[in-house]
């Protein structure tokens, strides 16, 4: 069964809770900055392995101290629970930000 695309409201609902995350270009998006490339890399490290295990991957960047990520369900080309999920995951992470 293929995942359902989010509405419209239901991303709006998501953004109020985790207010860090934007739309940028029809995906999820935020940056994280770490207080070096070390921590940065740890938390992608940790990230890995929940999307691993989510059979879900990210979109992102590591440029020294910052990951970017950007999510998007790539089968519906939009925001799903899936996003939703490996969200909530990733916010409940423990890592040190600068």
């Amino acid at each position: 069964m293929s995942p359902i695309k989010a509405s419209p409201d239901q991303v709006d609902q998501f953004l109020q809770e985790y207010v860090l995350w934007t739309i940028k270009n029809g995906r999820l998006h935020r940056q994280y900055v770490f207080k070096n490339f070390v921590q940065a890399f740890g938390f992608m490290t940790q990230v890995a392995f929940l999307a691993e295990r989510a059979d879900h991957h990210p979109e992102w960047l590591n440029a020294y101290n910052k990951v970017t990520i950007d999510l998007i369900t790539h089968d519906v080309q939009g925001i799903t629970e899936r996003d939703f999920d490996l969200v909530r995951k990733i916010e409940a992470l423990q890592y040190p930000i600068k």
